[in-house]
């Protein structure tokens, strides 16, 4: 039986567009590309050139800090582009996809046969280890450190968010056995949901969490299970992911392919959809978006996605693809007077309090208001289920505080954990930017 944690702040938003509980194929992309910035904290050295022919599974790019460390081809093919912005950055590796595929053998794994440091090599040569994710600084993982625990959400509870058990159903054993390979490298805690499908996880420590919105944020869980404290270094990776690291061990191959939602108010037919890491935006939203209004596209969710286009790449770690409406031709009768019955509003400033719970809204991408001066109203707090003052943290933050942002907790966080607490401020402050440029002056202070 779970631990189980009940958390009492947060705010479930019920938009409309939820995927369906059904699988389809994605129609392959041309052209594949793999994008350096969504592996934060990494400098891309690149290792391949124009032309060069590849397998699924090998290298593209490699941290320069960290060689060993590799970023690998998610399919097989010619490499077209090494595509570069401002002063050389790497903004993608592209590769042209090989009609039949081919795949660089890292040859099968018994996993209770493996030690730590055979676990690891396996993880780095195949191009898993870039999912980890290192808390603080919430950066791409250090391969030589040792973390104290890896930590798993095995749900999400963001809007339109993708259902891991809808994700992983059928999958249990890949997930299993990519668990027993982290458990090599340190304690595991799996937090989930009720009525999950990961609920009996073995050789892990798992947690049900029950509340609202964010209690499937992986940082929220670390914060109620084992805190971060200043020299502590924790790691954190998908639930998919996990299950990805254990499709490798068993087959040996670098399988990139993940299942994610194609889901909000302006999808034709929300559902989900297999895709490899890399695929064209476009392919994977084909004829399937509204064309009477503008539309804004974002790759993940609409609180911590970030927006796209159908001539981008999916990013490494996404899971969902999102449509809503862009809002900038919406005309609305009687403006701020009129009732708004279809309008979400955390406060009763609208009369849809008085709609039933469960009622969907569709919300367009406008801030609605202007930025205003951060004031101490309590906003944050009552959507944010973590053992630290938010308000209180991103104020340091702006001041660029950093004792006062160590001893209010910024160690723990990440960008994400501000999701909510942004949609619900008033004073329209980016928060999710703000702390993530703290985390930054942090990491190069502390480098």
């Amino acid at each position: 039986m779970a631990n189980v944690i009940k958390l009492k702040k947060g705010l479930d938003i019920n938009l409309k567009g939820k995927a369906a509980a059904t699988i389809s194929a994605t129609t392959a992309s041309k052209t594949y590309g793999l994008v350096p910035d969504a592996f934060w904290g990494m400098k891309p050295k690149v290792v391949v050139k124009e032309g060069d022919v590849v397998k699924a599974g090998d290298a593209l790019f490699v941290d320069k800090k960290h060689p060993e460390m590799k970023f690998v081809s998610p399919v097989s093919g010619k490499v077209t582009l090494v595509e570069r912005g401002d002063r050389r950055k790497v903004l993608s590796v592209q590769v042209e996809a090989d009609a039949q595929q081919q795949y660089v053998d890292f040859g099968k794994k018994q996993v209770d046969s493996l030690n730590a440091e055979q676990v690891k090599s396996a993880l780095l040569e195949s191009g898993m280890f870039a999912f980890f994710i290192q808390r603080p600084y919430a950066v791409v993982a250090n391969p030589d450190d040792t973390p104290k625990a890896i930590f798993i959400s095995a749900f999400s509870d963001m809007p339109l968010a993708a259902d891991v058990n809808v994700v992983l159903k059928g999958r249990e054993q890949e997930f299993q056995t990519g668990i027993d390979a982290l458990g090599k490298l340190a304690k595991v805690y799996v937090g989930v949901n009720p009525g999950s499908i990961l609920a009996g996880t073995k050789n892990a420590t798992v947690t049900e969490f029950r509340g609202k919105c964010p209690a499937g944020d992986v940082g929220v869980q670390i914060n109620h299970v084992d805190p971060i404290n200043k020299g502590e270094i924790v790691w954190t990776i998908a639930a998919e992911e996990v299950a990805m690291i254990g499709r490798m061990l068993t087959t040996g191959k670098a399988d990139f392919t993940r299942t994610i939602a194609v889901a909000g108010s302006e999808v034709k037919q929300p559902q989900y959809k297999t895709v490899l890491i890399g695929a064209k935006i476009g392919d994977i939203v084909a004829g399937n978006i509204n064309t009477d209004k503008k539309v804004r596209l974002i790759d993940g969710n609409p609180l911590t996605g970030q927006q796209t286009s159908t001539e981008d790449f999916l990013l490494a770690h996404s899971t969902e693809v999102t449509a809503i409406p862009e809002g900038d031709d919406a005309n609305e009768l009687f403006g701020w007077i009129s009732p708004r019955l279809n309008e979400f509003s955390v406060s009763r400033s609208y009369f849809s309090w008085l709609m039933p719970k469960k009622k969907e809204y569709t919300l367009d991408a406008r801030v609605k208001g202007g930025h205003r001066h951060m004031i101490f109203s309590g906003e944050y707090d009552s959507v944010f289920p973590m053992d630290i003052y938010p308000e209180q943290l991103v104020k340091a933050v702006i001041a660029g505080d950093i004792d006062r942002m160590e001893a209010l907790g910024i160690y723990e966080v990440a960008p994400e954990d501000f999701a909510v607490a942004e949609f619900v401020d008033s004073s329209k402050v980016e928060l999710q930017r703000i702390v993530r440029e703290g985390l930054d002056m942090l990491r190069k202070e502390n480098e």
